[in-house]
This record gives structure tokens, C-alpha cells and sequence, in this order.
């Protein structure tokens, strides 16, 4: 199959068209955040930097960390970008820019997003480091892709639909798993393993009323309520089930850790949450960078 011209866009410079990147711009351990100011944040705790780019929200950086070669990207904000990026990057990796078809040798990558959530639980406390094993897409995006949730999750959702008496026909929830070989890397690492809800917007989305009501002032009640199997719902966050559905359906692995920096449950917040994605970012380098 050779991709047309408007659907696979490459720039003049052989870049992919919205990240501006070349194949050879990119590692294989990939850290995705939201925030291009946490691209640099990040890009202090590596050895060295090789790559460093921008286009709009999205910038990047590679370079290496303990010689283990790392990109760090921004994404900028929900599951919309997420479509871009993740579809894009698999193109740098997957495609060949010069045939505009698919390479013979499939290539995976680690991607691992780095952020910020709202616990929903009272015992996720603040300054805590939540583990998303399986994330709820409120986003819509996975349904215009031909693919479909996991037997496994199947149940999962469809009690998730009758228990919040689902009121959006045209917008069901799905639930997609993170990479089992990623959250194996993370097992020893102290973070809270949970369910994520991936919601696309910050304000009525997720509860929030300021000056028009929403339309479902019972959601986060039902949301907290939640319980399936072992697994209840513990935060809010906006770009987890695009990363994990696309990367799986892709053939990557994919993984977020969020600090928790606030818990709609108790009313905490963490005013100063530097030193908290701080340790984090620790966190995250040294696991992804050890090869054991």
C-alpha cells in the first residue's frame, strides 16, 4: 500500500508534517508530557542532548540518560493531539517516507506518559505517583478507528455503562489496558496501580461547574462508586486511553504515571508540585533506563 500524498504529509525536509521530526530525530523510549516547559524540565536530569525542536505545542528533545538513549515530547493538551502524535510517531518509525509504505521489519516503541491527575479516591492521597492499568476513554477518538476493546475489557465497560445509566448514545466509554511488560518494569517503584478516566475537556468533563451547570451533576458520584472485579476508578486525567489505543493497536507499549497533585474527594492540593514531578521524572528515567 503507498500512502497518498494527503494522507501521509512529509514537509520539504523529510520531516513528519506536524512534528517536524525525522526517522532518525527519535529513540526508542519515548516520554510524552503535556507541557512543552516540561520537555526542558526533564531535559536537565539527561547527560546529554542531541536533538532539540519545536513546532507549536509540540516539542521535543532527544538525548541520553545514563547512555540509554530517550526522547522527551510535549503534546500540549487531550486526546485529540494525542492522535497526531502517536500516529506520527509511528510513521517516523514504520513508515518509509521514500516508498510511502509500511517498512517490512515492524519497530516498537516505549512510550511513557508523564503528568499531572485528580484523585478521585480518598485514600490517593496528594504527592502520590498513580499507576494507570487500565484507562476509560470518555474522548470518543477510538471509535472512529476499526478496532475494538479486548474481550477482557468488554465486561469491564459494559457494567461501566450501566452503572452510570450511560446518557450519551453516541459517546460510549472503552477501556483499554496499559502494556503489561511496561507496568512489569514499574512493579518495585511504589506507585498505586488504578484506573484512569481520560476525559476530554478539564471543566464539565470532570465535574467541574463554574457558570453553566453540567448536565450530569451525578457523574463523579458514580464514578467513585464504581467497582468491578478488584478494580475501582481513582483519577481524572485527559490523555491516557488515546495513548494506550492507538499505541496498542500500533504495536507499541504504553504506560502513564501521574503525580497526584489533588483529590477531589478531600478538596488537597499541592500548590508547589515541582518538587513532586521532580521525583518523578527520577523515577521514571532510572526505571526505563535500566535494561534488567
Amino acid at each position: 500500500m503507498k500512502y497518498k500524498d494527503s494522507e501521509l504529509i512529509i514537509n520539504k525536509d523529510k520531516s513528519i508534517f506536524h512534528l517536524k521530526l525525522k526517522p532518525e530525530d527519535i529513540a526508542e523510549k519515548i516520554i510524552l508530557v503535556g507541557d512543552p516547559g516540561r520537555v526542558d524540565l526533564i531535559g536537565s536530569f539527561l547527560d546529554s542532548i542531541s536533538i532539540s525542536k519545536q513546532n507549536r505545542e509540540f516539542k521535543t528533545i532527544t538525548g541520553t540518560y545514563k547512555s540509554i538513549p530517550i526522547t522527551v515530547l510535549s503534546s500540549g493538551i487531550g486526546t485529540d493531539n494525542i492522535d497526531i502524535v502517536i500516529n506520527e510517531l509511528d510513521a517516523l518509525v514504520n513508515i518509509d517516507f521514500d516508498k510511502r509504505s509500511d517498512k517490512k521489519e515492524h519497530k516498537k516503541l516505549n512510550l511513557i506518559r508523564l503528568g499531572t491527575s485528580g484523585g478521585l479516591q480518598k485514600n490517593l492521597p496528594v504527592g502520590s505517583f498513580l499507576l494507570s492499568e487500565k484507562s476509560i476513554g470518555f474522548d470518543n477518538l477510538l471509535h472512529f478507528y476499526d478496532i475494538d476493546e479486548d474481550e477482557e475489557n468488554k465486561e469491564f465497560t459494559s457494567e461501566l455503562k450501566k452503572h452510570f445509566g450511560w446518557p450519551l448514545e453516541s459517546h460510549f466509554p472503552y477501556t483499554i489496558n496499559g502494556s503489561d511488560e511496561l507496568i512489569n518494569k514499574f512493579k518495585n517503584s511504589n506507585c498505586i496501580n488504578g484506573v484512569t478516566i481520560s476525559a476530554p475537556g478539564f471543566y464539565g468533563p470532570q465535574g467541574r461547574k463554574l457558570r453553566i451547570p453540567t448536565r450530569y451533576p451525578e457523574l463523579n458520584n458514580k464514578i467513585k462508586e464504581f467497582k468491578f472485579s478488584n478494580h475501582k476508578i481513582t483519577n481524572f486525567e485527559m490523555e491516557s486511553s488515546a495513548i494506550y489505543a492507538l499505541s496498542k493497536y500500533l504495536g507499541h507499549n504504553a504506560l502513564t504515571i501521574c503525580a497526584i497533585i489533588a483529590n477531589r474527594e478531600t478538596k488537597d492540593f499541592i500548590g508547589d508540585y515541582k518538587p513532586t514531578i521532580k521525583k518523578l521524572v527520577k523515577l521514571v528515567l532510572d526505571t526505563i533506563s535500566n535494561e534488567q
